[in-house]
């Protein structure tokens, strides 16, 4: 069974960084969806950004765009997601997600990711 275990996530003042790290218990290169989605109190789980390998398209969610960049490095089975210019509201719990092509995904733990002056 797939794991995967986020790490990275913590307190930061805005307009600060933070990288995201995602590690899967089996190589990632055959997951045809990677990547990292996120959620705040209240509200819907959102896209952030995520891999698919298809059509080799990266997509991210329009209100991190041009501040976060995702990459993976296949060797360590990992996915990353460097975060930029934190804001507030940016802060949610942060989720690693893959799936294999026409099979339900996996979600990791999560990890608290926190904007705050």
């Amino acid at each position: 069974q797939l794991q995967l275990v986020e790490s990275g996530g913590g307190l930061v003042q805005p307009g600060g960084s933070l990288r995201l790290s995602c590690a899967a218990s089996r190589s990632i290169a055959s997951f045809y969806t990677m990547g990292w989605f996120r959620q705040a109190p209240g509200n819907q789980r959102d896209m952030v950004a995520v891999f698919t390998s298809g059509d080799s398209r990266t997509m991210y969610g329009d209100s991190v765009k041009g501040r976060f960049t995702i990459s993976r490095d296949n060797a360590k089975n990992t996915v990353y997601l460097q975060m930029n210019s934190l804001k507030l509201e940016d802060t949610a719990v942060y989720y690693c997600y893959a799936a294999l092509l026409g099979q339900k995904g996996s979600w990791g733990q999560g990890t608290q990711v926190t904007v705050s002056s």
